[in-house]
């Protein structure tokens, strides 16, 4: 399946791989499965997560439950990216599947809401090696100019697995044999199916490289990560905002970013090379998919509480009303890869995605406890159009500016802070919903001059507790929480509109029609300009096919 240049591999090179149409739809095929399983994970809790949280309890846990696996996934997705130049793309893709079947069947498992958030932080880890993974994979296989309509695809699977999610874990819930711990259990056939999908279509060329795992680099590179996770999540609940906590771990995580930089520019195989962020296209993509990061996340998060906490909507027509959104991300993520592989241009494409973005986010905090389906699904289509538009091509960009050594960091640097966006947008929308929620509730409850119910208090349980609470105290309740989710989406606009800018700077390279980079050094060339001036390049050997 995998043809091979002798002269190349005489050369001491790896040798270039020609793949057919039908070959790469058959690794296309493995890897959209693995995309599907893996999305389904997040989408499908974030519907039932209402239920869950109110079932084990602590509705001020739900942005953990969240962001433990957003966590994991955005500290690990670099890592997985190296450990695959070190032990190969298969092995690590297999690996990353197995963990996440491992990690869903401990969360059906779980009894508590600790249980839960650990085997969730298990599953990011899992999610985030399919995910950085599956990109690099088809760049490995699929040259920049022809790669639109593949990566077009993938954003496709995304789209599908945002609508199957939740419509599937809205099922499961209101299921009277299944129950929410189904949600986690429906993940396991998909990803078995997808090993042995890839097992037997993956087929790609060994390399062999003279390198390191950069431990350091992984320590401080996760670590920061984490403290600021921590503080997102943490601040206003655990400790004041304006506290000694607060300013010792801000202080831990400064350190632990410049402990990173130092780090990486000391390493022999950097997690994320210093070179990248010389390169101004990988800096403003990253940027761009940060701020794609939070708005995405947190819209997938908050909005089905809106749903079925005001709306008062089960989970299953809850994730029914999503259907917009995935239908116009379907469209104009197929759409725009299409043609960006007929025309080979990219840049606008995120321009406008990012302006609908905004635009989505202003329209979502203009929702009220009163606002009509019709309005409901206007906005989230909106959010899907520019979504569609600007992911994949962000991955596209980056990728297309790199050379072929750096493809792997590459995309798991950019996927790195689309995820890092994410993970932050989860704990801060967190944050800023449990506060205003309070303030609301109060300023509610003493504007009516009534007390809330005996052991009520300023805590939400699940959507049917809400739906079932006497009046006034449920108009109070129903109100206050629409007010704060208005507060939490007008702060996604000014993020958004930051991504919007940075692409407008983005420089449009012209698309590359093969795999490796067309100006390359050939196999003589010298060491990589990264390496040290007294360390001789060693020159990457192919090995037997994965």
């Amino acid at each position: 399946m995998v043809p091979q240049n002798p002269g190349a591999a005489a050369a001491g090179r790896a040798a270039p791989v020609h793949y057919t149409h039908r070959q790469i739809l058959e690794i296309l095929s493995g890897l959209m499965i693995a995309m599907l399983t893996t999305m389904i994970s997040t989408s499908v809790v974030g519907t039932a997560l209402p239920t869950i949280v109110g079932d084990l309890g602590g509705q001020d846990q739900l942005s953990w439950v969240a962001s433990a696996s957003l966590l994991t996934m955005t500290a690990s997705t670099p890592l997985w990216g190296k450990l695959s130049d070190i032990l190969g793309r298969k092995l690590m893709f297999q690996s990353a599947l197995v963990i996440f079947v491992l990690a869903s069947v401990g969360a059906g498992l779980s009894q508590n809401i600790g249980q839960l958030i650990a085997a969730r932080a298990f599953q990011g880890l899992g999610v985030g090696g399919v995910s950085a993974l599956a990109q690099v994979i088809l760049g490995d296989v699929v040259p920049p100019r022809e790669r639109g309509r593949y990566s077009g695809y993938m954003g496709a699977v995304f789209g599908v697995a945002t609508v199957a999610g939740p419509m599937l874990g809205g099922f499961i819930v209101d299921a009277d044999g299944l129950g929410w711990r189904w949600c986690f259990y429906v993940c396991v056939p998909l990803a078995i199916i997808s090993l042995v999908v890839m097992q037997k279509v993956l087929k790609l060329p060994k390399i062999k490289r003279d390198t390191r795992i950069d431990i350091f680099g992984a320590f401080t590179i996760t670590g920061a990560a984490t403290v600021v996770m921590l503080i997102l999540t943490m601040g206003g609940k655990e400790f004041d905002w304006s506290s000694m906590w607060t300013y010792l771990l801000a202080a831990v995580a400064v350190v632990l970013v410049i402990g990173a930089v130092f780090a990486e520019r000391a390493a022999r195989e950097p997690i994320l090379p210093p070179r990248l962020f010389r390169n101004p296209t990988f800096v403003l993509c990253s940027i761009a998919s940060l701020a794609v990061g939070v708005a995405m996340f947190g819209a997938m998060i908050y909005l089905p509480q809106y749903l079925q906490i005001v709306k008062g909507m089960s989970p299953t027509r809850s994730g029914l009303m999503t259907l917009p959104m995935v239908a116009a991300m379907f469209v104009t993520s197929t759409g725009s890869g299409q043609v960006v592989t007929r025309l080979g241009r990219y840049k606008w494409f995120p321009v406008v995605g990012l302006a609908l973005v905004a635009s989505s986010m202003y329209l979502l905090s203009r929702l009220h406890v009163d606002s009509s389906k019709l309005v409901i699904g206007a906005d989230i289509a909106v959010l899907g159009a520019g979504l569609g538009l600007t992911l994949q091509i962000m991955i596209l960009a980056a990728q297309n500016a790199a050379a072929i050594t750096d493809l792997a960091a590459t995309t798991s640097g950019v996927s790195f802070f689309r995820n890092l966006g994410g993970a932050i947008g989860t704990a801060a929308f967190g944050a800023i919903l449990n506060n205003r929620l309070t303030h609301h509730l109060t300023e509610g409850l003493a504007a009516a001059h009534v007390r809330p119910p005996a052991g009520g208090g300023t805590s939400l349980g699940t959507p049917d507790a809400v739906q079932h609470l006497p009046q006034p105290f449920k108009g109070i309740v129903l109100e206050a929480f629409t007010q704060s989710l208005q507060t939490v989406f007008l702060v996604g606009v000014p993020v958004a509109l930051v991504g919007f800018v940075v692409v407008l700077f983005l420089k449009e390279l012209p698309l590359r029609s093969s795999v490796s980079r067309v100006d390359q050094a050939p196999s003589t060339s010298p060491a990589p300009t990264d390496a040290p001036a007294s360390t001789p390049a060693t020159a990457p050997t192919p090995n037997t096919t994965a």
